[in-house]
C-alpha cells in the first residue's frame, strides 16, 4: 500500500517515528507532518500566512517533509502537491494523549484524519491515553500494521474514517479490542486556576473528568484497558431534523 503518515506533535514525535518504522518495512510510507507540536488546532487550515516545506531524511534513507502548517495543511498539500500517486491509506498518529467523547473536536490528530476522509481516501487518526509513562509506541505501531491491511480489505463509506484510541499499558496486556461510539461527555471542562506573581489569574486546563459511563462508548472502552475504534462521519447534517424542519412553516422556503 501507498501511505501518508503524519500527525499534530511534529516530525520527529515518537509516535509518528514508531509508526513510520513499522509500516514501512512493507509499504511504501510518505511522512508529511508539521514542523512543530500542533495540538488541539482541530481541522483549521492556514489561510492568513505562508506555508514552507522542508525536505527531511529519514533514517533509512527516505525523504519525509516538514510542514509549518496544521496537521489539515499536511493532508491538503500532501495530496496535492507532494504525493507523486494517490496514497491508499491515511494514518495520523500515533497521539500520546487519548481523542475520545467531545474531545474528538479539537484534536489536529482527528482533523488530519477526517481532512483525509473528505477527500475520499481511507484514513484513520490513532492516540494512545497518557495517565502514567507507559505509551507502547512500537506495540501500537504492530497492531496498526495489522489493522491497515484488514480496513484496507474492508473499505469504509466514503466521508467515514476510524478514530483509534489505546490504553497507556503495553499492548500484549490489553483486555480486547471494541468497536465503540463516540462519548457525548467533554472531559476537557475542568481548569487549574492559579495567581502569578502580579497578582493575576491564569487558567491551565485540569485533569480529565471521569470516563463515560455506558459501555458502548470510546472512554468506557480505555477505561477497561481495552482499545477502542470508533468510526467516524464528516456529514454533520442531522437528518432526523432536516424532515422535521421541512414539515413546518417556516417563511417561505423552496
Amino acid at each position: 500500500m501507498r501511505i501518508l503518515l503524519t500527525n499534530d506533535d511534529g516530525y520527529n514525535a515518537p509516535g509518528i517515528l514508531a509508526l513510520y518504522e513499522a509500516l514501512s518495512a512493507d509499504h511504501e510510507v510518505l511522512l508529511i507532518a508539521p514542523d512543530r507540536e500542533k495540538s488541539a488546532v482541530g481541522h483549521g487550515i492556514s489561510l492568513n500566512q505562508p506555508m514552507r516545506i522542508q525536505a527531511l531524511p529519514l533514517n533509512n534513507g527516505s525523504q519525509g517533509y516538514g510542514i509549518t502548517g496544521t496537521p489539515a495543511d499536511c493532508i491538503k498539500l500532501g495530496l496535492f502537491e507532494l504525493c507523486p500517486s494517490k496514497p491508499d491509506l491515511i494514518i495520523s498518529g500515533i497521539n500520546p494523549g487519548c481523542n475520545t467523547g467531545v474531545d474528538i473536536n479539537y484534536s489536529g490528530t482527528v482533523g488530519a484524519a477526517r481532512e483525509g476522509a473528505l477527500n475520499r481516501i481511507l484514513s484513520m487518526a490513532v492516540s494512545i491515553r497518557k495517565t502514567g509513562n507507559e505509551l507502547d509506541f512500537k506495540g501500537m505501531s504492530g497492531f496498526i500494521a495489522g489493522l491497515a491491511e484488514k480496513v484496507h480489505d474492508f473499505g469504509l463509506p466514503k466521508g467515514t474514517f476510524l478514530n483509534i484510541n489505546a490504553p497507556d499499558i503495553p499492548v500484549d496486556g490489553v483486555r480486547g479490542v471494541r468497536i465503540t461510539r463516540q462519548a457525548q461527555n467533554n472531559v476537557s471542562d475542568q481548569f487549574e486556576k492559579r495567581l502569578d506573581p502580579k497578582n493575576r489569574f491564569y487558567y491551565w486546563y485540569g485533569n480529565a473528568g471521569r470516563a463515560d459511563g455506558e459501555m458502548d462508548t470510546d472512554t468506557h472502552a480505555l477505561s477497561e484497558n481495552c482499545i477502542s475504534i470508533t468510526p467516524i462521519q464528516c456529514d454533520l447534517t442531522d437528518y432526523k431534523t432536516m424532515e422535521r424542519l421541512c414539515s413546518i412553516p417556516i417563511g417561505n422556503k423552496s
